[in-house]
């Protein structure tokens, strides 16, 4: 008969592996993410971080160039030439803000005539996620949309603590 010191420390082991695996898993998925957004900007022809920002505008709305190089951790000039992609490549559009103090203020507006060509892209994994999800129950996926909601924020305050420093 095992001890009960022995069950915890094996107990204690096994929750550090599963731990460990999580930790890699997410670190795989962070990789076939990027892997995968790097294929639809090949198919749509727009770089990496053009998607970056595109995705923001079409989350978040529409918004200050100042704003969404704050958002999206980029310095305000690299900003410029990304809209200047956006906006030749039809898929975001520039205009004054009327009611600015300053004048040459400008907000960013994504164009949603481009966004089925995305959605088209990103089908076939949304349709695996469809899939995957079917196999979890109403309660495994509330507590799978927690935990990820947790390990979101914490990068978000990782990313702030780094840009602080």
């Amino acid at each position: 008969m095992a001890s009960t010191t022995g069950e915890d420390a094996g107990s204690a082991r096994d929750r550090r592996r599963t731990t460990n695996t999580i930790k890699e898993s997410l670190r795989e998925l962070s990789i076939q993410l990027s892997l995968l957004n790097h294929q639809i900007c090949d198919h749509v022809a727009i770089k990496d971080v053009d998607l970056f920002c595109l995705d923001l505008l079409n989350r978040h709305g529409p918004m200050s160039p100042s704003v969404l190089a704050r958002r999206a951790g980029l310095h305000p000039a690299t900003m410029t030439g990304i809209l200047d992609r956006l906006q030749r490549g039809g898929w975001a559009v520039r205009r004054r803000d009327p009611d600015a103090a300053d004048r040459r203020a400008v907000t960013v507006y994504p164009l949603r005539d481009r966004v089925p060509e995305l959605f088209e892209l990103y089908s076939g994994m949304n349709t695996s996620m469809d899939g995957i999800c079917a196999d979890y129950t109403d309660g495994e996926l509330q507590t799978l949309a927690v935990f990820l909601r947790r390990v979101t924020d914490a990068g978000q305050q990782a990313t702030e603590q780094l840009a602080g420093d």
